[in-house]
């Protein structure tokens, strides 16, 4: 579904990527992990749209989509749920959900959708008329999956959803990936928390200073003795 090739990004001097190259196959979880500063978030950001690639190809379902815009990217079914997670906080929501699906004009579609994502996320059902910004982390980290959902994304673009929920969270959080990725959607996935992400994850990328290091399934990856020491804390 997905497919980057030698993708290279500056920020300004510094560049942040470094001919970094990946698939991503339809219907898979696929995730990068790697250390702060590794190049995770600008690599989702350039797939998006948010940051513009140097050199290199960006393959959507076999179409180059590496000088598209974002809103253009949206178009094409593909959706970010942003790091922080960025959800309107004097907004309700309901209203944020509807933000989802600001490009759709299926109305009828629309409301059962949102019904859906109160489905998967039951609490925000209960809360569809608080504003946003009164709802806990763990909550608003729920709403902006859920919005994103709302987009109809055949590629969900993950960027670190876990991040400063508690643990029993983000095993729920973990759960309900796997739930959207069994609905058909692919996901490629940005995580700190390297052990949750290989646990779900069909195949999954190293990204070291820019530049990917090792890739291999999920499995063989938590199994890799590297691995362990560099981000499984040795155990």
């Amino acid at each position: 579904m997905l497919e980057i090739k030698n993708l290279n990004v500056h920020y300004g001097v510094i560049h942040a990527l470094k001919d970094v190259s990946l698939t991503v196959n339809e219907g898979e979880i696929v995730t990068l992990i790697g250390a702060n500063g590794a190049g995770k978030t600008t690599t989702l950001r350039t797939i998006s749209g948010l940051n513009k690639a140097t050199s290199g190809e960006i393959i959507l379902e076999g179409k180059d989509i590496t000088n598209l815009s974002a809103p253009q990217r949206v178009r094409m079914n593909v959706s970010q749920v942003p790091e922080g997670r960025r959800i309107f906080p004097d907004m309700s929501v309901l209203e944020n959900l509807e933000m989802g699906a600001f490009l759709r004009k299926d109305k009828v579609i629309i409301k059962r959708d949102i019904e859906h994502v109160y489905e998967l996320f039951p609490i925000l059902g209960k809360r569809k008329k608080q504003l946003a910004g009164t709802l806990s982390g763990g909550e608003q980290q729920m709403l902006a999956m859920g919005r994103a959902l709302m987009s109809k994304p055949k590629i969900l673009l993950l960027d670190e959803p876990s991040m400063g929920l508690a643990p029993l969270l983000v095993r729920e959080i973990f759960e309900i990936i796997k739930n959207i990725n069994s609905e058909g959607v692919t996901i490629l996935l940005v995580e700190q928390n390297a052990r949750m992400a290989l646990s779900i994850a069909h195949r999954a990328y190293v990204i070291e200073t820019g530049s990917i290091a090792m890739t291999g399934t999920g499995e063989e990856l938590i199994n890799s003795d590297e691995i362990q020491k560099s981000y499984l804390g040795g155990e």
